[in-house]
């Protein structure tokens, strides 16, 4: 089976995060250290890491920063064809805040950010040859409210090329308020085909969580695929009138950020590969678990042939 079946498109932001070097309040915080994040391009990486053709379309400041990003993801295998640096928005940063107790607040510098430069009509029909599966996040969609016109464009010619869409809400609710993000997402499901969503996130937008509320939920938006993430408690598949379920690896976690990212990175390589629902439930959940055991936003994304010996030896990568 070749891992290079299969084309997907994901777009929006992505930052340099500066992780700081000791613990405390900011403001006694002298050291840092670069790291590059975001949730579409973590997303990216996953795909490419785990042998899938991936193009990732966004907007960088034509800065130093912006250099560092194009040429991390460029080394990484990632498409940036449709990457274009502009003049005039700063590459957007964010800074983590770790307490003594392991707590943490994150402090977003996106102002101007450069993708408010991508336009609906910057969206071609030509982007999407040799795309099978396009993937959208609720972090895009909150950055600015005219983002939901390029999502619709993007998800239009994804349906006129009978291309599948994925969706991850990934609400940010320092970007904008729940309702804001219900109202949005209302104009998004009914052309999603698969949504990966955390238990807690679509309790916080549907305001109900049970099964059996989430099963019509599915059904109303035509949704063929609804997946739950549940970090510890592993995740769940509701599909063609069914519930599947999978129950996570045991790991000790060091870091969860990325793993949402890279269990839809898992999931979608799953999906695109034709895996049975049982073993794309399993990938995915090994893809998130091993995300954990490393810190940092996409450096414990893993390659392939890191996730099948985890899988079947259950054994937690060492880098």
């Amino acid at each position: 089976m070749s891992s290079l079946k299969s084309g997907v498109l994901t777009l929006g932001d992505a930052m340099i995060t500066l992780n700081p070097q000791q613990t405390g309040p900011l403001r006694f915080v002298n050291h840092f250290e670069r790291k590059v994040g975001g949730a579409e391009l973590n997303f990216a990486i996953g795909c490419a890491r785990l042998g899938m053709r991936v193009k990732w379309l966004s907007r960088l400041g034509n800065d130093e920063f912006g250099k560092v990003i194009y040429n991390f993801a460029r080394g990484e295998g990632v498409d940036m064809g449709d990457v274009a640096f502009v003049n005039g928005h700063p590459t957007s940063l964010n800074f983590k805040e770790i307490r003594d107790d392991g707590s943490g607040k994150t402090f977003y510098y996106r102002h101007q950010s450069p993708i408010l430069t991508l336009e609906p009509e910057d969206i071609t029909e030509k982007m999407f040859n040799g795309i099978d599966l396009v993937h959208l996040t609720g972090v895009f969609l909150a950055i600015d409210p005219r983002n939901i016109h390029i999502a619709k464009r993007v998800m239009d010619f994804a349906r006129k090329k009978d291309i599948r869409v994925s969706f991850d809400p990934n609400i940010r609710l320092k970007l904008w308020s729940i309702e804001e993000a219900r109202a949005v997402y209302s104009e998004v499901f009914p052309y999603v085909d698969i949504l990966l969503t955390g238990l807690d996130e679509i309790k916080s937008i549907t305001g109900n969580d049970s099964e059996v509320f989430l099963a019509e939920f599915a059904k109303e938006n035509n949704i063929e695929q609804l997946v739950i993430k549940d970090g510890e408690h592993g995740s769940k598949l509701y599909t063609k009138g069914r519930w599947h379920k999978k129950e996570a690896f045991p790991v000790t976690p060091v870091d969860t950020v990325g793993a949402g990212d890279g269990y839809d990175a898992g999931y979608i390589y799953g999906y695109l590969h034709d895996l049975s629902i049982e073993e794309r439930l399993t990938f995915a959940n090994a893809v998130g678990a091993i995300v954990t055991t490393v810190s940092g936003d996409n450096e414990g994304l893993p390659y392939l042939d890191e996730v099948l010996p985890f899988i079947h030896n259950e054994i937690v990568i060492e880098r």
